[in-house]
């Protein structure tokens, strides 16, 4: 999905008529939503240590968000902006409240009641066909995957401001918020050209079949040295499962296939980056453009590995394209097709859990 670099609008005028400016084009939503994230960033005048480790992650994902779109990838910067946008919008509401709000476990606990009511509606079971509108598939998969952590950030809020400080518990109400806004911006948004949308369906022996692939390799030393890039991992992985469970199908199909991107850097031996990447790219993008479905979600990693090409490919470091190339999109191909069959089940060994805080 491209935007076009410019808008023009055409006047046409009867003999004699009053001639009239031409309507401006319409402002671009996600440029505008960039532009006001990075004024808070620059203006925002907190001074604490939260504000500061907020700054320090939000700044340069907001950056690469900005860089995105500046490089015509606006699924890629749509999906950047997701990241970057969640710590800011928290910092804001927590920028509303009081100082005693901050500090004292009564008055916490008093706001929290209070924003239950206000994100009463949005806290409740989602039917599967809540975003089934939503075009396209991508902005489907955004919404689906925000709107159930509006409840899973508001209920752990509570316990994590009693266990640690009220302003933490804050923080994650706020986290709750920006859910909740950010499933806003995201029906706000123009659904651009129709296509047909991807025939999604379960996913769950796909889920299966990449937790039996992470678990095989969690072993020394691996497990010890990659411990992070595994939680990431297997935490997206969760999420997928959670999300198809409850019929959530492009949420779902996302979150597996950047669970799988996040897998494969671990899987020995290393990826290669084969020598023609390029011409594999333009190929899958060709694949994509045919057939006039909306493949949006395939796209967004499509934009991903262009982005990662761009900017290691001359380095020969590309790995991610070459992931995105080899077994991601390959992946997202096959997910579209009818179910495969289940393998039957392993006879179960041992039980692994990953310990995880909610979307960590």
């Amino acid at each position: 999905m491209r935007a076009p670099l410019l808008v023009l609008s055409f006047v046409l005028l009867a003999p004699g008529a009053p001639l009239r400016a031409a309507p401006a084009p319409p402002a671009d939503p996600l440029a505008a939503e960039l532009a006001r994230l990075d004024t808070f960033l620059r203006t925002h005048a907190a001074g604490d240590a939260l504000w500061a480790d907020i700054k320090q992650d939000a700044a340069p994902a907001l950056q690469r968000a900005q860089q995105a779109l500046e490089d015509r990838r606006r699924l890629l910067a749509l999906f950047r902006l997701a990241g970057a946008r969640e710590g800011l919008a928290a910092a804001a509401y927590l920028a509303e409240r009081r100082p005693e709000e901050r500090t004292d476990a009564a008055r916490f606990e008093a706001e929290w009641t209070r924003m239950g009511g206000v994100l009463a509606a949005d806290r409740g079971p989602l039917p599967p066909g809540a975003f089934a509108s939503l075009r396209p598939a991508l902005v489907r998969a955004l919404a689906e995957a925000a709107q159930p952590q509006v409840k899973v950030y508001y209920e752990a809020s509570l316990d994590y401001g009693r266990s640690t400080t009220p302003e933490s518990g804050l923080y994650y109400i706020g986290t709750a918020q920006a859910a909740r806004e950010w499933v806003a911006f995201l029906r706000a948004l123009p659904s651009g050209p129709r296509a047909a949308a991807p025939p999604l369906r379960p996913l769950d022996v796909e889920l299966d079949a990449l937790e039996g692939e992470m678990l095989a390799a969690y072993r020394p030393p691996l497990s010890i040295d990659h411990h992070r890039e595994f939680i990431a991992a297997h935490s997206a992985l969760k999420e997928a499962r959670e999300l198809d469970a409850q019929g959530l199908r492009a949420a779902a199909l996302l979150r597996y296939l950047q669970a799988a991107l996040r897998f494969a850097p671990l899987r020995l031996p290393a990826p290669a980056v084969p020598a023609d990447l390029a011409a594999r790219l333009r190929a899958l993008d060709e694949r994509l453009r045919g057939g006039g479905v909306d493949h949006t979600i395939g796209r967004l990693f499509l934009e991903v590995a262009e982005a990662d090409l761009a900017e290691h490919g001359p380095a020969g470091a590309a790995v991610n394209a070459a992931i995105v190339a080899a077994d991601v999109l390959p992946r997202y191909l096959a997910a579209l097709t009818p179910r495969p069959v289940a393998p039957p089940p392993a006879p179960a060994r041992v039980t692994v859990t990953l310990v995880r805080w909610p979307y960590t």
